[in-house]
């Protein structure tokens, strides 16, 4: 199945993830191994991780040791060059050659480095060997950026069904051979997840979502609210006179927003008819999408490597005593989704997000702003893990279901078949 980052539930509480002995996060033990021609286990490789089940993916926060263990079992005399564990990481184009970016590796034996026990021997007898590991990632890494090597964090893992660019981690075990044998590689790929989290919201909206208090708006909590330049709608109502009313959209404060949250808005529309105003302020004519960008080169201004896909739609409801002369205020919400990929900068890899106000949809009245071109457009940042301090969870009524959106298989401009992958975990491998 397709390597998907969880929506976690918990969360490192500062900014590196690090395990610790006060670390009380479940972990997982996962198991693979290679075996012979007769089903014989003769290589294994034992991690933990934090995943939910020794069945799924390993997973690791940034800041987490990778450590376990690899077992070597000998039927018969053999002779080894060495053994070594490492772990790599690359982003590949579909068509293209992977272009790494991470290699940690280390020797666990070779003829000049004693076995765990102290002793030395330059070939295995029958008997079972052990050697424990541990890694722990790096922070950043060099990366070549078009002309320039920069420093950037280690981005999210990133593997989609139909997607034109995966972004793989791995953990390899290698025994050596001699000269004109083959060497033995044993694989397992993992799930790394960066430790990203929004600033706390306004003291305001803290106040609002733990009382459970009605929300106040950006006139009464303006450092809460990020306020896009207003925007005129014009159009034809019941195809007998020109309306025109003015918009205003604001987004809580900062524009970033937590995976398994949600992102308030508070939406006022202002104009001289009173009957336009109504049909503008319906719920279900406001199309609000939040629209994710994959692009898989270096920039995010050419179009034919830029794919884009809208993954949730905006729900809005009006509050009490939203209606005033000249005036309607509505206040709404997008779910961002626990499965989301994070927001990523890497080169020949970046996940970016903005919001999106579409042109409003109602039965009577006829826009003059073309259909397809946003009234309104916002970037925002999704990061892994909520805000610390006061969770920011949906308050919208009952009677309104938020709207389903993404996709993955039918992204607009990737490719719908031929070129998906799977990824494995656990089984083995012959030799």
């Amino acid at each position: 199945m397709d390597s998907e980052l969880p929506g976690y539930s918990e969360a490192p509480s500062s900014t590196t993830a690090g395990s610790s002995s006060n670390d009380t996060q479940t972990r997982s033990e996962h198991s693979i191994s290679l075996q012979d021609s007769k089903g014989f286990k003769w290589l294994a490789l034992t991690v933990s991780s934090r995943a939910p089940a020794s069945a799924s993916l390993p997973i690791f926060y940034e800041g987490d040791v990778v450590s376990g263990q690899v077992d070597l079992d000998v039927l018969k005399s053999e002779s080894i060059r060495g053994i070594s564990i490492k772990i790599t990481a690359g982003t590949t184009l579909v068509g293209q050659e992977e272009q790494p970016f991470l290699n940690v590796e280390t020797d666990l034996w070779t003829p000049s480095i004693p076995l765990p026990d102290g002793s030395k021997l330059t070939k295995f007898t029958k008997g079972k060997y052990t050697w424990p590991f541990s890694f722990t990632l790096p922070p950043e890494v060099e990366v070549q950026d078009q002309k320039a090597k920069k420093m950037f964090s280690l981005p999210t893992s990133f593997s989609e069904r139909a997607s034109t660019a995966y972004l793989d981690y791995k953990l390899i075990v290698t025994v050596k051979r001699g000269l004109l044998k083959v060497n033995n590689t044993l694989v397992t790929t993992f799930a790394y997840v960066p430790v990203t989290r929004p600033e706390p919201s306004s003291a305001m909206l803290q106040k609002a979502y733990k009382e459970n208090l009605p929300l106040v708006g950006p006139e009464g909590d303006p450092d809460g609210w990020h306020i896009l330049p207003p925007s005129t709608i014009q159009g034809k109502l019941f195809d007998s006179r020109t309306v025109e009313a003015t918009l205003s959209l604001a987004l809580a404060k900062p524009l970033t927003y937590g995976r398994g949250t949600i992102i308030p808005l508070w939406l006022t529309l202002i104009g001289d008819d009173e009957q336009a105003l109504d049909l503008l302020s319906t719920p279900k004519a406001i199309k609000l999408l939040l629209v994710r960008s994959l692009a898989t080169n270096d920039t995010e201004h050419r179009t034919d490597n830029c794919f884009f896909e809208n993954v949730a739609r905006a729900v809005l409801w009006a509050p009490e005593d939203y209606r005033g002369q000249g005036q309607r205020i509505l206040q709404g919400e997008v779910e961002v989704k626990g499965i989301l990929k994070p927001s990523t900068l890497f080169p020949r890899f970046t996940i970016s997000y903005k919001l999106d106000l579409h042109p409003f949809e109602v039965a009577g009245f006829a826009a003059t702003a073309p259909k397809n071109s946003p009234l309104l457009s916002q970037k925002v940042t999704i990061a892994n893990f909520p805000a610390l301090g006061i969770p920011i969870r949906s308050r919208a009524p009952p009677e309104y279901v938020q709207e389903q959106g993404g996709d993955y298989n039918k992204s607009f401009g990737l490719l719908e078949n031929g070129n998906q992958r799977f990824y494995h975990h656990g089984g083995t491998v012959g030799f």
